[in-house]
């Protein structure tokens, strides 16, 4: 087999889809910590059926450059989490080498792959080994080697997956972290999947090449596929639209999650469904009108243990519905034109309102438990009438899709605050200056950000050791911004413990948010322990209504 031409390549890229897509589970639950939200699985796959989608619109009469354009462009804007958009970034390097190719041969091939691997660690400000980037790098090593040894691109292919595997195996011994944890390279995992559907392709297998979202039958089996949020909303129609535009919006409803129910009742529509991108759901719809009734039920935490401290231990029940202000995932644009507007991300009402309160033009729904996507920064930015924005995407793990943002966007001026924690962005907002210029704000911000320790408390959902630390499945976790500092099953114990290691002779204030499944009554307890605990600094607590940690904590 001497040349792949588009229709392989397009069968190919959408057979790698279907792959990583049946093996995201598995992948999420390669997460080093083991927290609730290990989704590189889920933001890798999100981020690839996105460019499938519209490489699958184009399978009727397919051509190199068209389905390279979908490729790049769909897994560019679709990007969620620092592993989707180094994934993206592989295909961006990948496409450009191919697009004006009628056919690729060997020689063709073995560069797009090395293109691939350096733009990728290009979109990387320190690459890491023992990563995805290692796995991209290792394969593209190979297909150098072997372009002039061989012809077949079949053959380059087989070589090419192997060394991926081979190294694949060998990131624990390059990352200690990983070694400890007893587990792979998530991110190099799911490009290994991505591989491997290709070579399916070209091997003659039998593939189901068909690009849908499945509907559930049930919660349970909601969970297995990771949808996370149950979501029900109210949409009024006030701007004008075609039957074909209403139809394309409920299309996209079915295209962003599972079991979709919509009850029409003249220019109102119902609707009730599951997905993993609540935020971007609710941008799409303000885009015909204005929602209301909005409730955003988190369905993985019902594995959760429960916040109070005489039940950590035990299983929780069903997490109640809690409400989210339409304008807390989308706000309205800014009817006045401004020199400078906020886009922040954050997960729960009560954060969201903590942002609005203080300045930021727009909040996206998402952080730990749901990175937004490249797309869905850009739409917040479209609803901000300010020529230059900052973004805050308060979470280490959307800090390159929002970055991705700032390279796409064509209109306005962007500027990411690099924040990896919400206590950080909140600080940064706070310390913005409408008088100083967009230079100013950021050197400033980016100083006061160093300054905020941020701490929070989740749970384990396996067994597994870091640091040095036995950790056993539904044991409390205590972690800071330079790691795990505490484990137990005593709720006051673990906060204390927490916060001992982060407060020093500087500290002044401790700012406590208090999660979704954190009674009223539990976080005052935990308020009056802290407060006798550090008798000598000024606590503040809030209902941050965030999911799956009980509580996120500053230290400044």
């Amino acid at each position: 087999m001497k040349t792949i031409d588009a229709s392989m390549l397009a069968k190919m890229f959408l057979a790698g889809a279907k792959s990583l897509e049946a093996h995201k589970d598995e992948i999420n639950e390669l997460n080093v910590f083991p927290v609730p939200d290990g989704d590189t699985g889920t933001n890798m796959t999100m981020t690839i059926m996105s460019a499938a989608r519209e490489v699958a619109g184009l399978m009727d009469a397919p051509e190199m450059k068209p389905i390279c354009k979908a490729i790049s462009s769909g897994s560019l804007r679709g990007a969620r989490g620092n592993s989707g958009v180094i994934l993206s970034q592989l295909f961006r390097g990948f496409t450009k080498v191919i697009r004006n190719e009628q056919e690729i041969t060997v020689p063709i091939l073995a560069a797009a792959c090395n293109r691939a691997a350096e733009t990728a660690y290009k979109a990387v400000m320190k690459p890491k080994e023992g990563t995805i980037l290692t796995v991209a790098r290792a394969a593209a090593d190979k297909a150098i080697e072997l372009a002039d040894q061989t012809e077949d691109v079949l053959v380059l292919t087989q070589e090419v997956v192997a060394a991926a595997e081979e190294t694949l195996q060998k990131t624990p011994d390059m990352l200690p972290v990983l070694k400890q944890a007893g587990v792979v390279d998530s991110g190099g995992a799911g490009l290994l999947q991505v591989l491997k559907g290709g070579l399916q392709i070209l091997s003659g297998e039998d593939v189901d090449l068909t690009i849908e979202n499945t509907n559930a039958e049930n919660k349970d089996v909601v969970k297995k596929q990771n949808f996370q949020y149950h979501l029900e909303f109210k949409l009024v129609i006030t701007k004008p639209a075609t039957d074909q535009e209403r139809e394309k919006y409920k299309s996209y409803l079915v295209a962003a999650g599972s079991d979709v129910r919509n009850t029409q009742s003249g220019d109102t529509i119902t609707t009730a469904m599951d997905t993993n991108a609540p935020g971007e759901i609710i941008t799409r719809a303000t885009g015909l009108g204005s929602i209301s009734d909005v409730t955003l039920t988190n369905q993985m935490m019902s594995d959760a243990p429960k916040a109070s401290e005489d039940k950590a231990e035990g299983p929780a029940e069903d997490a109640e519905e809690t409400e989210a202000p339409a304008e807390a995932a989308a706000a309205e644009e800014t009817a006045e034109h401004k020199a400078f507007g906020f886009v922040s991300v954050c997960a729960g009402a009560g954060m969201a309102e903590i942002f609005k309160g203080i300045g930021a033009d727009y909040v996206i729904s998402g952080g730990q438990t749901m990175n937004p996507s490249t797309d869905d920064i850009l739409n917040a930015v479209d609803h901000v009438n300010a020529d230059t924005i900052f973004i805050l995407p308060n979470n280490k793990n959307i800090i390159l899709a929002a970055n991705q943002a700032v390279s796409l966007e064509e209109k306005k001026h962007l500027i990411v605050i690099p924040t990896k924690t919400v206590p950080q962005g909140i600080t940064a907002l706070i310390n913005f200056v409408p008088d100083d210029s967009a230079e100013e704000n950021e050197k400033r911000m980016n100083e006061e950000i160093g300054h905020v320790k941020t701490g929070q408390i989740t749970y384990a959902v396996r067994d597994t050791v870091i640091d040095d630390k036995e950790i056993s499945k539904g044991n409390l976790m205590g972690m800071g911004d330079s790691g795990l500092l505490s484990v137990g099953t005593d709720m006051k114990t673990v906060m204390l413990e927490t916060l001992k290691n982060m407060v020093d002779e500087e500290s002044a204030l401790i700012s406590i948010y208090a999660g979704a499944d954190v009674t009223d009554s539990d976080a005052e307890d935990i308020r009056t322990a802290v407060a006798e605990a550090f008798p000598g600094l000024d606590i503040e607590l809030e209902k941050g209504g965030q999911p799956v940690y009980y509580y996120v904590f500053s230290v400044e």
